[in-house]
């Protein structure tokens, strides 16, 4: 579009775009370590040492007696083979190493800018909260491991949710420092963005739900749609005496939690749906073609999502589906991005 002009040179564009996507792959990976149950296979982190994977059996075998000293073993994994933890085991490492690769990545053009002097005082701003946030998440996730290294086969579902919604934040930091660079904004001055704002509001305490819903398992509880297992809303959740603390820590050994937990992620589904249909035939008309083509975009993702949301749901056989529960997770978190592309592009400046 005419008003733009570009302050930053195309390899630094290119540059961040390539950071925003290995950030959503780092994601996506932890969803499949999740679903695979990888998570506590490596029970130590070293950052330096750590690059190296296991490179002989005997090598192997000191891993797999480290992981036989965890809950996890003792009470879900007790029967594995060493094949069997090799193949959690390369998750849970690729997980890790994709950090590392995102840090190299990353870090080493990032001083080359710097010293170069390509990068001025407001995107090294901007890049810094983005390095600030990731080493937190990277944080939050040992932390959140090291909840399922002592006493339950589980990390700990609120741990996880934390991990998971810094590695969102680390997202929106970068989607809004790309969303600069590229000069995303707009020549009207759009009144509807109240609009945009609410149904961002209610897709991040959404991303909070859906993490506590992977913490939980709460997805293996439920595995019917429309109704949860015959009822609309489950009976555990009319009976006020369940509705306690105790019951929300206790997810593990309680129905209530789980119970709660996915009702609240399926009504919020609905309500986002009519939301961001509203907003798009509130909005559409009055919206540049830049802005038009993520509005499209936000529609077509939250279609799409709910559609694996519940083909996630009625596949459910003892354990989330694979395929579907990842994508579903995929679609999730480029729908957010979609919409706040989509805020960033009704803007008047960069602000």
């Amino acid at each position: 579009m005419k008003y733009k002009t570009y302050k930053y040179s195309k390899t630094i564009r290119i540059w961040l775009l390539i950071g925003l996507i290995m950030l959503v792959g780092q994601v996506i990976l932890g969803g499949i370590t999740r679903l695979t149950g990888s998570g506590l296979s490596i029970t130590k982190w070293d950052v330096i040492t750590g690059v190296v994977p296991p490179l002989n059996e005997t090598e192997w075998m000191q891993e797999f007696e480290l992981y036989k000293e965890t809950p996890q073993f003792h009470k879900i994994n007790s029967t594995f083979t060493i094949q069997e933890f090799k193949f959690i085991y390369f998750w849970e490492y690729f997980h890790r190493l994709w950090v590392r690769a995102l840090g190299f990545i990353f870090l080493i053009p990032f001083l080359f800018f710097v010293f170069t002097k390509k990068i001025d005082s407001y995107l090294m701003k901007r890049l810094g909260l983005v390095v600030f946030l990731t080493i937190l998440t990277a944080s939050a996730g040992w932390i959140m491991v090291k909840s399922g290294l002592v006493d339950r086969p589980w990390v700990n579902a609120y741990k996880l949710t934390i991990h998971f919604i810094l590695a969102v934040l680390v997202i929106a930091a970068m989607v809004k420092t790309v969303a600069d660079v590229y000069v995303f904004k707009s020549l009207k001055k759009i009144k509807s963005k109240r609009i945009v704002v609410g149904v961002l509001l209610l897709t991040f305490f959404q991303l909070i739900i859906a993490g506590l819903i992977s913490g939980m398992r709460a997805g293996l509880y439920y595995p019917s749609w429309p109704s949860m297992n015959g009822e609309f809303i489950p009976s555990v959740l009319l009976d006020l005496k369940h509705w306690n603390w105790g019951n929300m820590i206790n997810y593990d050994s309680y129905l209530f939690a789980p119970a709660l937990i996915q009702f609240i992620h399926r009504m919020l589904a609905y309500i986002i749906v009519v939301c961001v249909l509203y907003m798009f035939f509130k909005m559409q008309k009055k919206v540049e073609r830049t802005s038009k083509k993520w509005l499209n975009l936000t529609v077509i993702l939250v279609l799409v999502q709910v559609t694996l949301g519940i083909l996630t749901v009625i596949n459910v056989k003892g354990k989330i589906p694979l395929f579907y529960g990842v994508s579903h997770q995929l679609v999730g978190l480029l729908f957010f991005m979609s919409l706040l592309f989509f805020y960033f592009s009704l803007r008047n400046k960069r602000v």
